[in-house]
């Protein structure tokens, strides 16, 4: 007891003083503070996984590998934003994740939305030519189908919680909406890097323009997550479900840079534009109360 209350005593000054400059620091101070919390909590947790499943850096991940490491690494954000509520930094439903059944009813419109859009330019592609469907691999669709959707639903709904709830919320603080936008998009597309470079660098622009609509459904929803973690969700879903798949087949006939670089639709113009075209939908059909 006596040196529990020794080490309190030490420790309390220095959280205090700690607590004070985050709530007096720049918000720029502040978002730095949480990423490097969030890796460095995560670093540790990397090289215990990395040596288990004998990684090399050399070599570029295989989804075996990355799935480990990105759910591992997004399981520790909850904690994190735990601890910055703690600290009355900020709470779960500042970010738009709020306690309500409503939320779900978010989450399956935005779902619903993503899924369409998607399925829409692929049928638009399969009446031009541009591709076709792999009918022989329908079938091999359904073992794969719930943990496809569960990985859709958590991936989309921490990267959510990060940058269009924490990110924007905290850049808006200091900036304004437009701009917290831009910058919460840009870092957003920019770490998506950090696990392939060259399949995610010509997704890039796509990537910062997905952002963009996405902070536009937070915003339609009333500032809550639940369109946007659908949407995201969605998008993730059906793309990981033909990749997975395999069934989409590219006939050539148009530049990959149309149909997407490297098979991914957020590099080639079609997907590009299924996304402005969500975005044009949201704005228009889904008027909400504006943060």
């Amino acid at each position: 007891m006596f040196f529990s209350s020794v080490l309190i005593e030490v420790l309390e000054p220095s959280a205090k003083t700690l607590l004070e400059f985050l709530q007096n620091s720049p918000v720029v101070v502040f978002v730095m503070a949480f990423f490097i919390v969030w890796i460095g909590c995560w670093l540790p947790l990397a090289a215990i996984m990395a040596m288990t499943l004998n990684l090399r850096l050399n070599k570029p991940l295989q989804p075996e590998q990355k799935i480990p490491l990105l759910v591992s690494l997004y399981l520790l954000v909850p904690l994190v934003l735990w601890g910055i509520n703690w600290l009355g930094l900020g709470s779960f439903a500042d970010y738009g994740l709020i306690a309500d059944f409503s939320i779900f009813g978010s989450l399956l419109l935005g779902f619903g939305l993503g899924v369409l859009g998607l399925v829409v330019v692929f049928i638009g592609q399969f009446n031009l030519g541009w591709c076709y469907l792999e009918k022989s691999n329908i079938k091999s669709i359904l073992p794969i189908l719930l943990p496809i959707s569960l990985v859709a639903l958590f991936v989309g709904g921490i990267e959510e919680l990060i940058f269009r709830g924490f990110l924007l919320t905290n850049l808006e603080k200091d900036y304004p909406i437009w701009l917290a936008a831009m910058i919460s998009s840009l870092i957003f597309a920019v770490l998506h890097l950090v696990w392939e470079q060259r399949e995610t660098a010509p997704q890039i622009p796509g990537l910062w323009l997905m952002g963009m609509v996405l902070v536009l459904a937070r915003l339609v929803d009333g500032g809550n997550l639940g369109i946007a973690w659908g949407l995201h969700a969605g998008w993730v879903w059906a793309i990981a479900t033909i990749d997975t798949a395999e069934l989409i087949t590219y006939t050539g006939q148009v530049s990959e840079w149309v149909t997407g670089k490297n098979k991914k639709p957020l590099a080639g113009l079609t997907g590009i534009v299924c996304v402005l075209v969500t975005g044009i939908i949201l704005w228009l059909f889904f008027p909400g109360t504006y943060l």
